[in-house]
């Protein structure tokens, strides 16, 4: 199966069908339809202790991506992790003017974007063309119908 969902915490109620299929439709729209993904939505408790171990930042964030090893056996690609904290995203959407759904939908393809090599924090231009490929793939799910 392409994209493994995981529902931890807060993550439990959110409807898996709708951001499994969001996640598909991103991968399909990268060209990596046959890559497959872990994805799991999680509450600010569990991102913060992963955020600490990780990452050295101890708090919780929106989104973490972890990418897989290169040079995996096999013809399957696999792409890696990508957690959000789905305490952090109902914040923001409130803060933001937008859905749940909207909300989870940009760091879903924030951390997808990141397993594939893109990197904002790197420099200027790098967080430009990530934004570019971001919005790209936001506006591509709205016309699709997927928000």
């Amino acid at each position: 199966m392409p994209v493994e969902l995981i529902r931890r915490g807060a993550g439990q109620n959110y409807p898996a069908r709708a951001v499994k299929n969001t996640a598909l439709e991103v991968l399909r729209l990268l060209n990596h339809e046959q890559a497959e993904l872990s994805l799991a939505l999680v509450g600010n408790s569990e991102i913060r202790q992963l955020n600490a171990k990780y990452c050295k930042k101890d708090y919780a964030t929106d989104v973490l991506s972890f990418p897989a090893a290169e040079n995996l056996p096999g013809p399957i690609t696999l792409l890696g992790d990508v957690v959000i904290s789905v305490d952090k995203a109902r914040a923001q959407a409130k803060e933001r003017g937008r859905t749940l759904k909207e909300e989870l939908a940009t760091l879903l393809i924030h951390g997808i974007v990141h397993l594939l090599g893109y990197d904002h924090e790197r420099s200027a231009r790098d967080a430009r063309v990530m934004g570019r490929l971001e919005r790209k793939i936001y506006r591509a799910l709205c016309e699709r119908g997927f928000l």
